[in-house]
């Protein structure tokens, strides 16, 4: 099968072949119709998880996609053959990944039935981000006159918050060049921000003059959620995506601070796929491109500033 793997940990990703796995016991093989990409993908191929699970080399990349189920192993009863499916299928420590035409998952993993009404290529891109913001959006609390800022409110974590705090009755504010300021206020965001304008933590204090009651950072480093979180009132909670949060030192000032991987399980994708049929979420995809140009793609998501989701055709 095809596949786009590393050989070692900071190598170039590249085109290979490789065996199609095959399922175990309680394990289904999907073919993967479309594979989306996230930043996992390659701080995976660089090494920064290894502290977390040792791979297998070749290691091939990817971790969400959407595809059917083709195969099934002995004593698996909840999917079946020809079912579209969607899921998270990154196994470091066997060498699998999404970016494949084929990949192996336990049945009580995180796959699910895809949302009915999308497409392979939308279905792909929903997982990890999604996952993510529901996670991040629960951990804020937020609901009925509590106010958020949302951090990297254009790229695929952040477009999902921006909706599902909007739909928890939270006013958001939404970080968005001028450019992206309409897309973001369709997704419910009642105020923008822009950092190319101006003081960041002014232009937040203007539209919410009593501060915030919570703060979600979907991109950024640590010193810019440090300043941002000067903008919380006490009790306020900041929850990170991208670990960029330090919990004692906001508990020493009245505040609580979470980081959150938001890794995507059985459960909250079924979550998700209820919300997407019902109309109450959505995902943007910036680009799409065939599985041989993955190598690219990294390469423009590791440099920042996405506006959306990017998603590989495999078939």
């Amino acid at each position: 099968m095809r596949a786009i793997a590393v050989s070692e940990y900071g190598a170039t990703p590249a085109l290979t072949y490789l065996p199609r796995p095959e399922p175990g016991p309680g394990e289904l093989l999907v073919k993967l119709i479309a594979a989306g990409l996230n930043p996992y993908d390659w701080r995976a191929a660089d090494g920064m998880l290894k502290d977390t699970a040792d791979a297998t080399f070749p290691l091939v990349l990817g971790a969400d996609g959407a595809g059917v189920v083709e195969d099934a192993g002995e004593g698996v009863t909840r999917l079946r053959h020809g079912e579209q499916v969607y899921g998270f299928f990154s196994d470091l420590e066997r060498g699998r990944g999404s970016y494949a035409e084929y990949a192996v998952v336990p049945v009580d993993g995180p796959v699910a039935r895809m949302p009915a009404s999308m497409i392979y290529t939308r279905a792909a891109a929903v997982p990890t981000a999604c996952a993510a913001a529901l996670d991040v959006v629960e951990r804020a609390g937020l609901g009925e006159g509590r106010t958020v800022l949302i951090a990297g409110a254009t790229g695929g974590v952040g477009r999902a918050a921006v909706q599902l705090a909007a739909r928890a009755g939270a006013e958001v504010v939404a970080t968005a060049r001028a450019d992206a300021d309409a897309a973001v206020r369709r997704l419910g965001a009642a105020h923008t921000v822009d950092h190319t304008a101006g003081d960041l933590g002014a232009q937040v204090l203007a539209a919410c003059p009593a501060g915030l009651d919570a703060l979600i950072v979907t991109a950024g480093d640590t010193a810019r959620t440090t300043a941002l979180a000067r903008l919380l009132r006490p009790g306020g909670t900041c929850v990170s995506t991208v670990w960029t949060v330090d919990p004692d030192a906001m508990a020493e000032h009245g505040l609580h601070g979470v980081n959150v991987d938001g890794a995507p399980t059985a459960g909250t994708l079924e979550r998700l796929a209820d919300l997407i049929d019902a109309g109450e979420l959505s995902v943007h995809i910036e680009r799409e491109a065939p599985l041989e140009a993955a190598p690219d793609a990294l390469a423009r998501n590791r440099a920042g500033g996405a506006r959306g989701k990017t998603v590989l055709r495999i078939l």
